[in-house]
């Protein structure tokens, strides 16, 4: 014998539809994306920035035919262009490992964020 509660238990009710907005599985995700797009926009321009300052350091090096303050000028660009770059380096690891434990995946995927920006 079938009980009452087991037949209306069975029965599949179709969700109601009506007009409004739809919920998303996750309400941040927007955030998310602008957050990922503008620290991979910062990253590449800080990498880009030490990059060149390490480059600059360089050619300031030749440039100095031996004058003592000019190769410790270069010598100073040079450290601090290798010392930006490193930090950005770790601070981008740090923040991904953070994003990962956080929760959002891919926070600095460079193909993604240029697709979202439609380029």
């Amino acid at each position: 014998m079938v009980h009452l509660n087991q037949l209306l238990a069975d029965v599949v009710i179709p969700p109601i539809k009506g007009p409004g907005v739809v919920p998303s599985a996750n309400g941040t995700d927007a955030l998310e994306k602008i957050i990922s797009q503008i620290f991979g926009v910062l990253t590449i321009v800080a990498v880009i920035y030490f990059a060149f300052t390490i480059l600059i350091a360089g050619y300031t090096f030749i440039a100095a035919e031996g004058d003592e303050k000019k190769m410790e000028t270069a010598r100073q660009a040079l450290t601090n262009g290798v010392l930006g770059l490193v930090i950005v380096i770790v601070a981008v690891g740090l923040g991904s490992l953070l994003a990962l434990l956080a929760g959002i995946p891919n926070v600095l995927d460079l193909n993604t964020m240029l697709t979202n920006m439609g380029l």
